[in-house]
């Protein structure tokens, strides 16, 4: 090869080896050469602004597997004025999951233990608190935003006691001035959060105790600015705090700096504009995973139409001004229409003018939007036969239909809001009977306050939206009358209470009365000013639709709420005054027996309603004994039906035993809320003899998969097995779980509300054990059980002993002899519930209770399987 190349290059061949030696010294020559040339142009070339980012965030790979979750790290979890308490109530308000923790709870747990990301958005209540994390801390928090591309916000709260003095923000390149008195903020509209938040010019406002925030570095771009009012401050009215320069008062970091994205706002929640711009830092840190619709759809109902003292009702001019105001609204909100509520019983009842009102509405009755009221105006509570309901009903239908007034919305309100809620049967019947309605509204579901709780619910097919509150009652007639003057109704439509409803509630229902849009107008004034104010400074769509329509929207949006929770009208003095009369808290049970099945609660049943001071529930004709009414859709019957289970004297102790309570996730809240000083007991036997006692009692009454696969077959079935076999292992099995069972009621119930008996015990020394019930349920006169208790050979089991010396047993249901369970199902159980077993020692032991001798074996069993 050497000879063919030298000879192409006519190179005598003595000379080839010294002209590759020189070819390779040139080569090296010119590389070296390359090389300083490089390392001097890196030597001397200035990084990017954006190169500090690039190489801190090149090795994050930004992922997507993130909870749609907010992380609250607050200072002092009990305070009810913190800035954590108005955040709590936020994010609430809008449906957005959020967990809370002290920060000085030490290690942040940001990942699942599948290395999932567990928030969508970091927020500290205090900036401090962000800035001295231990180093460590810091450090995991600033990967994890970087890693799941998420946000932190925070909150940098000024104090009297505090200096003025410029300080930096930990390590980043911007610094924060406290204690300013600030006015004229206003929003840039160029700012890349805005989502909800529309800027309109300056905010006419001033308000002490602000923090701003400066830096010349590209990543922070100013949200809110503002002016130090130099007035004031005297002292800052010159140089870089001249009352001419505007301060930015809340800041986004883009993230350019560092690869964590952050939005500081120098003030509190307290400031209105910072309620709809919290909200849109949300979308923007989360990637719009933490957002809400822009949609907010709106109906205003007029009670009372025709009802009214003389001297305050609407006259033939509040009419006419009722229709233009409706249509100066539609230029904002299309399609708005007000809703009008008429009791026909006091139709041109008042003075000559208002009578000329009155016929002024029937005149105009195609331009609104109609719904019935009573016809007398009285609550439909005070009604407890339907006929009567149906009467007054039928007469306000009949006035609709004389006067042309129309109603096809299937829309109603019950007067003084009676019947809905606490609910009274007989309305929701007659409504459907008579009208066929088919939605309403309350302010008392489940509570009036606070308003960011309330929820809608459906009752016999009838939907239940919660309304709102404007400000506006039936004694608010004149704005100079208005309490706290017209400057607190101006606070509550320019940022405050009512401005709040429109930005929390997606739909939103205000009903208000007659008078509020006679005399000075005062509702028109409110309306007007607050959708208009809304629509300055939101880009909120308001939107109206009719009733039926509004009440698909709010389910659709909601459908977790379709079920209603009742709660114990006596414990609400709202509640009380608008249930019926005829009824009675009284009657409600003072303790419940929750169960599970098969452990012995016939015979605790039993024991009980021996005792002369105790007494138990009507039997159910369906379900024997039991009602079953927290744990099935007899729940939907309403607590009217429930009661009807407990008549006679209330000054006896009763209790209901349903032993389908003890494992239905549903059952521990909605007892407690209905319920929430009450007592349980519960009784508890092996979980693998209850299991195997549950399989035979199905085989007993003949259910063919118990009859068709043995007890092995049914309790080692896996997902994919027929339906029928797995929904039968988990009624043999999932019972059992004791320790997971109780701490759900437990998380509802304190511990000295709830009685653990041992099964056995009760088996076997039935007296002792009624001994400790009647001590648990604090019972004067005691009932010697000792001398009206015998054991029954036959049976097996003790029995009530009768005067003429015989007993009286349970039925032949009760005592049967099973064969013995299998030694291979045995041994499965023992292992299926070991670690159960084991959690429920561990909760009798904190709960001081000794642990009983059938787990003691099922546990050792376990070990030797």
């Amino acid at each position: 090869m050497m000879k063919v190349f030298a000879k192409c290059f006519c190179f005598p061949r003595r000379h080839f080896k010294r002209v590759v030696l020189l070819i390779l010294l040139l080569s090296f020559s010119l590389w070296i050469s390359g090389f300083y040339h490089t390392s001097q142009t890196k030597v001397h070339t200035v990084k990017h602004p954006n190169q500090r980012f690039a190489e801190i965030t090149k090795k994050f790979k930004k992922k997507t597997t993130v909870e749609s979750t907010v992380l609250l790290l607050v200072e002092d979890s009990q305070s009810k004025y913190s800035v954590a308490a108005s955040l709590s109530a936020t994010l609430e308000a809008h449906h957005f999951r959020y967990r809370k923790r002290l920060v000085s709870d030490g290690s942040l747990k940001l990942h699942s233990q599948h290395g999932q990301g567990l928030y969508s958005v970091i927020i500290f209540e205090s900036l401090n608190s962000y800035i001295y994390l231990d180093i460590n801390e810091r450090t995991k928090l600033d990967n994890y935003c970087r890693e799941f591309n998420v946000g932190l916000i925070t909150f940098a709260l000024s104090s009297k006691n505090e200096i003025r003095l410029s300080s930096p923000i930990g390590n980043l390149p911007i610094h924060m001035d406290k204690q300013l008195t600030l006015q004229d903020l206003q929003v840039n509209a160029n700012s890349k959060i805005l989502h909800m938040t529309k800027a309109a010019g300056k905010i006419d406002t001033e308000t002490e105790n602000w923090t701003v925030f400066h830096s010349n570095h590209s990543t922070y771009q100013p949200i809110v600015t503002g002016q130090i009012n130099s007035d004031s401050s005297p002292e800052l009215s010159h140089g870089i705090h001249s009352n001419a320069v505007f301060h930015t008062t809340a800041m986004l970091d883009q993230g350019i700096y560092d690869g964590v994205k952050r939005i500081f706002f120098g003030n509190s929640l307290r400031i209105w504009i910072h309620y709809p711009l919290f909200l849109d830092s949300l979308h923007y840190l989360s990637n719009g995973r933490l957002s809400v619709s822009l949609d907010r759809y709106i109906l205003v109902d007029i009670d009372d139409i025709f009802v009214g003292e003389t001297g305050i009702r609407m006259v033939a001019e509040d009419v006419e001004a009722l229709e233009i105001e409706q249509e100066n609204l539609r230029r904002i909100v299309p399609g708005f229409t007000f809703n009008l509520g008429f009791c026909g019983t006091y139709f041109k009842k008042g003075s000559v003018m208002e009578n000329a009102g009155d016929e002024e509405f029937i005149k105009r009755a195609d331009k609104f939007w109609w719904f019935p009221h009573m016809y007398n105006h009285m609550k439909p509570t005070k009604y407890t036969e339907e006929s009567e309901l149906r009467k007054y009903m039928q007469l306000n239908k009949q006035f609709s239909e004389e006067h042309g007034i129309p109603l096809n919305n299937n829309y109603a309100v019950a007067p003084h809001h009676a019947g809905v809620y606490p609910v009274h049967n007989q309305l929701y019947e007659m409504w459907k009977k008579v009208w066929d309605i088919q939605v309403t509204s309350t302010e008392e579901y489940p509570h009036l306050y606070p308003a960011r709780r309330r929820k809608g619910y459906i009752h016999k097919g009838i939907k239940v939206l919660p309304r709102q509150t404007c400000g506006l009652f039936t004694h608010t007639i004149f704005l100079e009358k208005y309490p706290g003057g017209r400057a607190k109704l101006d606070k509550s439509i320019q940022g405050g209470e009512l401005f709040r409803t429109f930005i929390d509630n997606p739909v939103n229902i205000y009903m208000t009365h007659l008078s509020n849009y006679g005399n000075d107008r005062i509702a028109l004034y409110t309306f007007d000013n607050v959708i208009n104010f809304v629509d300055k400074w939101t880009n909120l769509r308001l939107k109206t639709v009719p009733p039926k329509e509004l009440a698909e929207k709010y389910f659709n949006l909601y459908p977790d709420q379709k079920e209603p929770l009742w709660t114990n009208p006596c414990d609400d003095k709202r509640h009380l005054e608008i249930w019926a009369e005829n009824k009675s808290c009284k009657n409600l049970p003072d303790f419940l027996i929750i169960g599970p099945q098969k452990t012995g609660t016939t015979a605790l049943y039993t024991f009980l309603s021996m005792h002369p001071a105790i007494r138990s529930n009507i039997d159910s004709t369906k379900t024997y004994e039991e009602v079953q009414f927290f744990s099935g859709t007899n729940y939907f019957r309403g607590i009217d039906w429930y009661l009807e289970f407990f008549p006679g004297n209330p000054s006896t102790v009763t209790f209901e035993k349903s032993a389908t309570y003890f494992d239905n996730p549903n059952v521990p809240r909605r007892v407690h809320s209905l319920l929430p000083k009450a007592k349980l007991i519960t009784l508890l036997i092996s979980p693998s003899k209850r299991a195997y006692s549950w399989y035979q009692h199905m085989r007993s009454h003949n259910d063919p998969i118990a009859l068709n696969y043995t007890f092995y077959d049914v309790v080692s079935a896996d997902e994919l097995s027929y339906s029928a076999v797995h929904d039968l292992r988990r009624r043999c099995l999932e019972p059992g779980k004791y320790a997971k069972q109780l701490d759900r009621w437990l998380s509802h119930y304190s511990a000295n509300q709830l009685l653990i008996l041992n099964g056995e015990s009760l088996k076997e020394n039935p007296a002792g054990t009624m001994s400790k019930v009647q001590h648990f349920l604090h019972i004067k006169n005691q009932f010697d059980y000792f001398t009206h208790l015998k054991y029954d050979n036959k049976k097996g089991f003790y029995c009530q002993l009768l005067n003429n010396g015989r007993t009286k047993c349970l039925g032949n249901s009760k005592g049967r002899v099973y064969p013995p369970m299998d030694q291979k199902s045995q041994n499965y159980l023992s292992q299926y519930y070991q670690s159960h077993n084991q959690e429920l020692k561990g909760l009798l032991s904190k709960l001081n209770y000794r642990v009983p001798q059938w787990l003691k074996d099922d546990l050792e069993l376990a070990e030797y399987v």
